[in-house]
């Protein structure tokens, strides 16, 4: 569904500058006129408005959130602890038993053992006194 509505913003941002070229006062060529370079330019100007309307629209819509919940993401990560209840990416249950630098081992209910990535921790749950 995502790339489908990626080709469409695509799409979108493409079709505009064409759209508009067709737009374009053609430029006089008479001798008298000498602001004819001018006047080309600032025809531009409306399509040069919607492209940064557009690609400010897409920043703050897209990928600024996205930026928001990888440092979220991040920090959480950065804080855990030996102890922390946690859930991983495949929605395994755990509490961690070691962290290293890039991993940490998850004790899951049946008493087993897992190594997983840091980065695959999605959420830590509260601990049962705070609960």
């Amino acid at each position: 569904m995502k790339k489908v509505l990626g080709f469409g913003l695509f799409a979108m941002l493409a079709a505009v500058p064409l759209a508009m070229a067709g737009c374009v006062p053609a430029e006089s060529t008479t001798a008298a006129s000498g602001s004819s370079t001018s006047s080309g330019i600032l025809s531009y100007l409306p399509i040069i408005i919607i492209l940064v309307l557009l690609f400010g629209m897409f920043y703050f819509l897209m990928v600024r959130p996205m930026r928001q919940r990888e440092k979220k993401h991040d920090e959480m990560v950065q804080q855990l602890d030996v102890g922390s209840r946690v859930i991983t990416a495949g929605g395994v249950y755990g509490d961690i038993v070691s962290v290293s630098q890039d991993s940490v081992v998850v004790k899951i209910e049946s008493g087993a053992t897992m190594r997983v990535t840091k980065g695959s921790i999605m959420a830590v749950r509260p601990t049962e006194g705070n609960e």
